[in-house]
């Protein structure tokens, strides 16, 4: 994507919609410019009346008009800046929200495929750079262009001769700065990638310290940490490098300029071509134009960061999902919520080898069926294709005889309920947590649900019960409390299938026996999927399926399996050698 394409994708879409505040800061910039310029123009005056014919009359006006001058620039300035501070926050929290979305709506794929501090540092360090490019460059275009002209329009009007010399600085100091401009490009984006990998590297520490602390590594992750830092901040460098780069330049220009205009400039008064009260009023206009010139001048810098900034962004906005919700495709009706995998296979992007191979599998409506197997198998794989989680690479799934890439996305998830062993729980209230499954829900049926959990004896000891906040992730509960708090969860849903991923993997003995209790009560008329290495699940199950290298390799009951399966002998054996 171009530059000139991603500027007019910025306009038409961000910025196009606040053209009345840029309007307004249009019109203040004219008013800048206009108090700038009279403020270099009123020194002609100044000095012929005041100094030269010694006008007393004049004494008092010129610099009380001088003062009003540089409060209409003051005052026009900040009124400028508010409006154009607005636009920016406008367009931040538009990009900002979009992001949002794209996450919330990305492909599980493509999230696992990212790291989280990548995303974290689009919406910081990118959003920031775009921003400064919709606001402070937009305002530094129109504001200096016209002060320029104006502060232009009084040197001429002084003496064009000198103003002819004193222009030749312009051309010279953008030829300077377009360099600096497609430098700035390249190490932003630089800058960009050090600072995903540095928030990268701390969500990783942070969620990690307990771990650092018993290998005592803190003094290796600090040099990490070190290192990380070093290479962010040296890219920062070198974009303020690049920055003042035009410094030198600019200075070195204007030097040369102001020198060879004293010169022109003495010379033109010894022939008496020049007055010495024009000489100053063009010499102040010329001294004042510096700061605009310099600005435009290094204009094209602010351009490239924002412009490779939403480069960034807009590839992430443009990256299709293959797995979309459409709305006219028909939802999904639910009869006795029969599943069948028919010749399904599945291969992570990230392994060479299939995850599922040829999986048959036909789960009976209003049944709880078990995945059993070793680690690596394919039961959890399996378990997240029904929510289409991922989508298969070939064959398919049918939920009653309707295949689930056929049906509307959100009728498929409005119908199932998951219980993961890995606990996702936000940093709120117990009882927001619980409610995630179903806003509307009355407190009783909450209560309900953590009654059928088995997680109401703890809640009522906590010293918030329901509103204690439970901190990041359940940090301020136990692994066995998590694991009640997700099943009551998926309770208050009361979807008509349900999956459980090693759902009672984190309970004690006790704790276990009465959430099955309630998965059994919960789970009456209902289709149940349970991966479980539980013995007491396992047995309890109408049937299980024993999955080796994503295959189904035997099928039946327990009794069935034990006769019929050695895979399943061994396994049951092993699990009752650990009981």
């Amino acid at each position: 994507m171009k530059n000139k394409e991603i500027l007019s994708r910025l306009y038409n879409k961000y910025v196009k919609k606040h053209l009345n505040k840029i309007l307004i800061s249009f019109i203040l910039s004219l008013f800048v410019a206009t108090s700038t310029s009279s403020i270099a123009w009123l020194l002609d005056p100044a000095i012929e009346k005041i100094f030269i014919e010694k006008d007393k009359s004049l004494t008092l006006i010129i610099p009380i008009v001088i003062v009003i001058a540089f409060a209409v620039k003051g005052t026009s300035l900040y009124f400028a800046r508010s409006n154009i501070i607005d636009v920016g926050k406008e367009v931040a929290k538009e990009f900002q929200n979009q992001i949002t979305e794209s996450i919330l709506h990305s492909d599980v794929q493509k999230i696992d495929e990212k790291h989280s501090g990548k995303f974290i540092s689009h919406t910081i360090y990118d959003v920031s750079l775009i921003v400064n490019l919709a606001s402070t460059t937009i305002l530094n275009l129109m504001k200096d262009s016209f002060t320029l002209i104006a502060l232009l329009g009084v040197m001429f009007y002084q003496n064009w001769n000198l103003a002819l010399f004193a222009i030749i600085m312009i051309p010279l100091a953008s030829i300077a700065a377009k360099s600096l401009g497609k430098r700035m490009g390249k190490v932003t984006t630089e800058a960009q990638e050090r600072s995903g990998m540095l928030i990268k590297y701390l969500s990783e520490i942070l969620k990690s310290s307990k771990i650092i602390k018993i290998y005592q590594k803190e003094n290796f992750e600090l040099n990490k940490a070190n290192n990380f830092i070093s290479e962010f901040q040296k890219k920062n460098a070198k974009i303020n490098l690049v920055m003042v780069r035009a410094t030198p330049i600019m200075e070195m220009l204007t030097g040369i300029m102001i020198a060879g205009l004293i010169l022109y400039a003495s010379l033109m008064v010894e022939k008496g071509t020049l007055q010495i009260n024009n000489f100053f009023s063009f010499l102040a206009a010329m001294m004042l134009a510096y700061q605009p010139v310099r600005s435009l001048a290094t204009l094209n810098i602010g351009i490239n960061q924002g412009t490779s900034a939403a480069k960034r962004l807009f590839t992430i906005f443009d990256d299709e999902n293959k797995i979309k919700n459409f709305s006219e495709k028909k939802d999904l009706k639910i009869e006795n919520g029969s599943i069948e995998f028919d010749n399904i296979c599945f291969t992570y992007k990230t392994k060479q080898e299939s995850a599922l191979n040829k999986l048959n599998m036909k789960i009976p409506g209003g049944n709880v069926v078990a995945l059993v197997g070793h680690s690596g198998a394919g039961k959890t794989t399996a378990l997240n294709l029904i929510p289409r989680f991922y989508d298969p690479h070939e064959g398919k799934i049918l939920i009653d005889n309707q295949s689930i890439g056929n049906v509307n996305l959100k009728s498929l998830r409005k119908n199932l309920s998951l219980v993961s062993q890995d606990v996702v729980l936000f940093d709120d209230t117990i009882i927001s947590n619980i409610a995630y499954a179903k806003l509307d829900a009355s407190r009783e049926e909450i209560i309900r649900a953590c009654k059928f959990a088995c997680a109401d004896e703890f809640i009522d000891k906590l010293p918030g019960k329901y509103e204690t906040i439970i901190g990041e992730n359940g940090l301020r509960l136990s692994g066995g409390q998590k694991q009640r708090i997700s099943i009551a969860r998926a309770i208050l849903k009361n979807s008509p299938i349900i999956l459980l991923d090693e759902a009672t993997s984190s309970l004690d003995a006790d704790s276990e026996q009465k959430v099955q209790e309630a998965i059994m009560y919960l789970t009456k008329n209902k289709t149940t999927v349970i991966i479980a290495h539980r013995l007491s699940t396992i047995i309890n199950a109408n049937k299980i399926f024993v999955i080796e290298n994503g295959q189904v390799v035997a099928e039946g009951n327990h009794s069935e399996l034990i006769k019929n399966s050695n895979i399943y002998k061994n396994f049951y054996n092993k699990q009752l050698n650990k009981h």
